[in-house]
């Protein structure tokens, strides 16, 4: 048997601000944005160089998910991204304003630093011992 995670849903609020920030700020590439219909459209980023997992960015459509948008697993880490330098990343995370929660710290695993997207879930980046 053979499986894999190939992508994964995100709850946001705005499919416009959602794909700004992860593009922008975080160097996501966007891979698709379809319209399905007048309220709902298929949305899909990954990160630069990644060969894992998509995320479908999915926009919250009635009060019951507005209220996970952001808080996806209750406030613990979400996420976890790896990165070849975590040195230039940090630097971007710095120079494009995204709230760091835990600066660069040394671990067993790698270094990590634990940052909040523009809803506020939890990410952590990892550059991992080689």
């Amino acid at each position: 048997m053979n499986q894999s995670i190939f992508q994964i849903a995100l709850v946001v609020k705005d499919y416009d601000e959602a794909i700004n920030f992860y593009t922008k700020k975080l160097g996501f590439v966007l891979v698709e944005d379809t319209i399905l219909n007048e309220t709902k459209r298929w949305v899909v980023i990954k990160p630069h160089g990644n060969a894992g997992c998509n995320i479908m960015l999915a926009k919250a459509n009635n009060e019951e998910q507005l209220k996970f948008v952001g808080n996806q697993t209750g406030g613990r880490v979400f996420l976890f991204l790896h990165t070849d330098n975590i040195q230039r990343d940090y630097q971007n995370l710095l120079e494009n304003n995204v709230t760091i929660i835990r600066e660069p710290s040394k671990e067993i695993f790698g270094t990590v630093i634990v940052f909040a997207d523009l809803y506020g879930n939890l990410w952590d980046l990892i550059e991992p011992i080689k």
